[in-house]
């Protein structure tokens, strides 16, 4: 299968008042066409500075980021990016915020009908955003974003305004979009079961400045279960990776 995303040695700094802060150090990452990537790490990491990398938003100082062989070097189309607020403009509907960009693009209709059937929002073409709900604004963003046909979706913490049971039911409305449309998707994340329910894979990577500590293949049948053994287990083996000094009475403390 051919590699849709490389990041080869990449380093980010920012240059601060007594000098400079490193937010990545030496990241290598492969990420095959259609995966689903959850990249996890403490709070300040410097996970978000990645995306914002990968999305053309944020330059960098070492190392390279391709997509199919060709260097990203500003935001465009080919990589779209939803944010934890859903950014929507709130003077437009629903069905003029999926729209909005689309110029000279054949069939236009049909492709922002499809996007809003996809996320579940047929009856709500005509809201404006402050009349939908959080989970709903956020389907409304992702279709926005998938309406363009990204090769890369990044999504930055895109469920972490959302309340407990409005963010269970986007995390399957987004494995059930990405089960039909097979993105390439990167979600970055503070919670480790949302992560294993939704990836094929999981980077863990380490406190600022970031680097990577582990890759772990996430290959647990759809649907998942959260009170699987299997998707415990994975559960405790990722918690470690962030409490390796800890006993494991504390990690399970933890869980």
């Amino acid at each position: 299968m051919k590699e849709s995303l490389k990041i080869e040695h990449l380093s980010k700094s920012f240059p601060v008042k007594n000098g400079t802060l490193q937010v990545l150090n030496d990241i290598n990452l492969d990420i095959k066409k259609g995966e689903f990537i959850s990249i996890v790490g403490h709070s300040g990491c410097g996970k978000s500075t990645l995306l914002k990398i990968i999305a053309g938003l944020v330059d960098y100082n070492e190392g390279s980021v391709k997509l199919d062989g060709a260097e990203i070097k500003h935001s465009d189309a080919i990589c779209r990016m939803i944010f934890q607020n859903h950014n929507l403009l709130p003077w437009m509907t629903v069905e003029e915020n999926i729209s909005f960009g689309l110029y000279n693009v054949p069939n236009k209709e049909e492709l922002v009908k499809r996007q809003i059937r996809l996320v579940h929002l047929d009856g709500f073409e005509n809201a404006y955003p402050q009349e939908l709900s959080g989970g709903m604004a956020q389907r409304a963003a992702i279709a926005r974003a998938l309406v363009r046909k990204p090769e890369v979706l990044l999504l930055d913490e895109p469920f972490g305004a959302l309340d407990a049971l409005t963010r269970i039911e986007m995390q399957r409305e987004v494995r059930n979009i990405w089960d039909q449309e097979r993105s390439t998707m990167l979600l970055v994340t503070h919670d480790i079961e949302e992560a294993i329910y939704l990836s094929t894979k999981i980077v863990v990577v380490s406190n600022r400045p970031a680097t990577i500590k582990k890759v772990i293949y996430v290959n647990l049948p759809w649907p998942r279960r959260r009170d699987d053994i299997a998707f415990t287990r994975l559960k405790t083996e990722i918690f470690q990776l962030f409490f390796e000094n800890e006993s494991d009475a504390e990690i399970e403390y933890y869980i």
